[in-house]
């Protein structure tokens, strides 16, 4: 049995990046354990009305993956180049040693949100093999509206290097974003049920199968 994290810089990252990947481990009966960075507060400008939403969304997603932790750092939204990188790492860090996950995935290092590129840095600083020897692979995600957005250089493009054949688990990923209706949006924007299926597909056929999630494996320990 394999026990898995996944850093969701902002709820829906999760479902996103690796939605299908996680309900098949949930299928394989590996533990599954949600870490989510940031939160919306009223001291950033959210009303009560979608604090509660949100709070109504999380429990919902929460229940769809059966989730066996789930655990909110509750940091500001879109302002996590305010915080330390020694705070960031001490939070991450505790998160991590108290799941323990085998399997561990993080946000693109260069996806175009600063808050992704944040939590990277410090998430990977926390997997160093002396400290954490139980972490014995690592995936980077690739995240609708913000890894297709970052530079087109070879350095800073995501290129898979592992797929996941999702074919059993779309619809129910579909059906899990769509409690996210604030996120979603209609075609061309990038969060859209047609952009999700299209990438699925698009990884899927660079795979061999229907629909497929893409991920960088940057380090894998046997």
């Amino acid at each position: 049995m394999n026990r898995v994290l996944v850093l969701a810089v902002h709820p829906d990252d999760e479902t996103l990046g690796c939605g299908g990947t996680l309900l098949k481990h949930k299928f394989n009966k590996d533990e599954i354990h949600w870490l989510i960075v940031t939160d919306i507060k009223k001291s950033d400008g959210f009303n009560q009305s979608a604090i509660e939403k949100r709070k109504i969304e999380i429990n919902k997603v929460k229940k769809a993956f059966n989730f066996d932790s789930v655990t909110n750092l509750g940091l500001s939204t879109a302002k996590l180049d305010e915080y330390s990188m020694s705070s960031l790492i001490e939070k991450i860090s505790s998160v991590i040693n108290k799941v323990k996950p085998n399997i561990i995935y993080l946000p693109f290092k260069s996806d175009i949100h600063t808050d992704h590129k944040v939590v990277f840095n410090a998430a990977y600083s926390c997997t160093k093999t002396f400290r954490y020897p139980f972490i014995r692979k690592i995936y980077m995600m690739e995240t609708l509206s913000e890894t297709e957005f970052s530079l087109s250089t070879k350095d800073e493009s995501f290129i898979p290097n592992m797929f996941v054949n999702i074919s059993d688990f779309i619809n129910k990923k579909i059906e899990v974003m769509k409690f996210y209706e604030g996120e979603l949006g209609d075609h061309p924007f990038p969060r859209s049920i047609k952009n999700i299926k299209a990438i699925a597909t698009f990884r899927g056929a660079t795979a061999g199968c229907d629909y497929a999630e893409s991920f960088v494996l940057i380090k894998e320990i046997k």
